[in-house]
């Protein structure tokens, strides 16, 4: 079933991972001849599907495989909690600075910028 909406598709999408994350399958297939994006996602019962030929959605899509990435890998956004046994303080005055690049020195014959030293060409006789 094609759902033509893009936020339904992404909550159907969520949705059906979160009922059975064990047996959902996510299928991308790009069709670079025609311009197609199509978007599948299953779990042997539902199929839901998002297609489109604008690139309009390649940010939204990218969103939405970050989103299954992090349900797929159990991973979750959180923040650390505030320490509970100390009292809350003002910060210190110390000021962080952090040296500037071109202040830390390099060592004589070695590229400055992380690049790969080009080998010195062979003069012809």
């Amino acid at each position: 079933m094609y759902i033509h909406a893009w936020q339904d598709y992404q909550d159907a999408a969520e949705a059906l991972y979160a009922k059975s994350p064990t047996t959902t399958r996510y299928c991308v297939k790009w069709k670079a001849a025609e311009g197609k994006l199509v978007l599948k996602i299953t779990d042997n019962t539902t199929c839901i599907k998002f297609k489109t030929y604008s690139s309009i959605f390649l940010n939204r899509f990218e969103a939405l495989n970050l989103s299954l990435m992090e349900k797929m890998q159990n991973r979750q956004k959180v923040e650390p909690p505030a320490p509970e046994d100390e009292p809350m303080s003002a910060p210190s005055p110390v000021p962080a600075v952090a040296a500037p690049s071109s202040a830390v020195p390099s060592a004589p014959g070695t590229p400055a910028a992380g690049g790969v030293k080009k080998k010195p060409k062979k003069k012809k006789k």
